[in-house]
């Protein structure tokens, strides 16, 4: 089957169509190839697969057929030459650095980042002798102002979990350039459905598949996209230390990804129901979510998204005890920390998400004890209100 036809196809044909490698079986659906590794017709053949003169399968921790279709997927939606996939999102980002950092190295990374990227950068990567400042990831004077003659990476996610700030890519994609440096996007929330940061600008795009990508929180998994040559230094990493995705993990994904737009749309019209709701009432301080014209991210999230997403964020007029009896009280959404399910999702990012972060850097990152975060999930409207109210009702 040629495929040239996804040369000039649009991201909902690409979603369903790119990847594709049928074999002579002649299956519709994908294949998963459950295999650890594979028979070489010679030792020739052998020798020269295992050296890379010879393109093809040689073990499941770094070429597999069934992985090799997300990838090729995940690379064609967001206009990358090349993507790895990995074990997870936290593997994602963690095979990023240590493929292409070193002892020395200096990191410039958003203060608004999940949890356990915070974590990452700031115990782990430190301990190996990579040099972190975290900045506010609006702010781009203070992006340009860390910058030494060591920084190798600038680091952010957009909107940010869980308070929905919105980075200008394609400023901070100038930085990175005009200082040489790499610069790469978690592209968690937004998807390439509503986002395509290299199209902006940026080097690499990181996935939590886990999340959107999947769609129905059912298998963990991760995926970094950028140019061939950035991609290859991470797919090294994979090779040598193993973070890799299983073949059955990445047949769910392909399989997410042909809905990806089509939901998308609708947590994206749910949220935006649920914030201007929340946005008017009388026990919230303050909702987040970039679809809200009163957000100061507002006009630089309609320029460089298709939509807003399906997280958001608000202060009830209380304290940690009021948040606790809200979730305590709602019936429908799920006290879960995952995101980008179909079923909606509730957290305390103070004690569960953000639990691991000092009381300084959870107050620099601005995530106080009355934060509430909600993942919008594809439920009914009106049911997602009506639980909203019974969550009030108890505070």
């Amino acid at each position: 089957m040629t495929e040239d036809f996804l040369d000039t196809a649009g991201i909902h044909t690409l979603a369903i169509r790119a990847g594709i490698n049928r074999t002579a079986e002649g299956e519709h659906s994908e294949a998963i190839f459950a295999t650890s590794s594979y028979v070489f017709n010679s030792a020739e053949e052998a020798a020269a697969r295992f050296a890379g003169n010879e393109p093809g399968n040689v073990y499941s921790r770094y070429t597999n057929p069934t992985v090799n279709t997300f990838q090729e997927r995940i690379a064609a939606m967001e206009g990358g030459e090349a993507a790895v996939a990995t074990a997870s999102g936290m593997a994602a980002i963690l095979s990023t650095c240590m493929a292409l950092l070193k002892a020395g190295d200096h990191v410039v990374c958003s203060r608004s980042v999940f949890g356990t990227t915070t974590v990452l950068f700031s115990k782990y990567l430190q301990k190996f002798g990579v040099k972190v400042s975290t900045v506010s990831l609006t702010a781009l004077d203070e992006w340009q102002a860390a910058i030494t003659p060591d920084t190798q990476l600038m680091f952010c996610e957009t909107p940010s979990n869980p308070l929905c700030h919105v980075a200008d890519i394609a400023g901070l994609a100038a930085i990175a350039k005009a200082n040489n440096c790499l610069f790469a996007v978690d592209n968690c929330f937004c998807t390439p459905a509503l986002q395509k940061p290299l199209s902006l600008g940026a080097d690499i795009v990181i996935h939590s598949a886990t999340k959107y990508l999947d769609g129905q929180g059912r298998c963990l998994g991760g995926a970094v996209v950028g140019s061939q040559q950035l991609m290859d230094e991470v797919l090294g990493f994979i090779r040598t230390c193993g973070p890799s995705m299983s073949p059955f993990n990445a047949w769910v994904f392909s399989k997410g990804l042909e809905t990806l737009g089509l939901r998308m749309k609708v947590h994206s019209s749910n949220a935006q129901a649920l914030a201007e709701y929340l946005n008017t009432h009388a026990k919230v301080e303050t909702t987040y979510y970039a679809g809200l014209p009163g957000h100061p991210g507002h006009a630089l999230a309609a320029k460089q998204q298709s939509a807003f997403g399906g997280v958001l964020s608000f202060e009830v007029k209380g304290d940690q005890a009021a948040c606790w009896r809200f979730i305590n009280a709602t019936q429908l959404m799920s006290l879960t920390a995952n995101l980008g399910d179909a079923k909606t999702t509730i957290v305390h990012p103070v004690t569960t998400t953000h639990g691991r972060l000092s009381d300084e850097d959870k107050a620099a990152a601005g995530i106080k004890a009355n934060l509430i975060r909600i993942a919008v999930g594809l439920e009914d409207i009106e049911d997602l209100l009506a639980d909203l109210e019974r969550g009030f009702a108890a505070i």
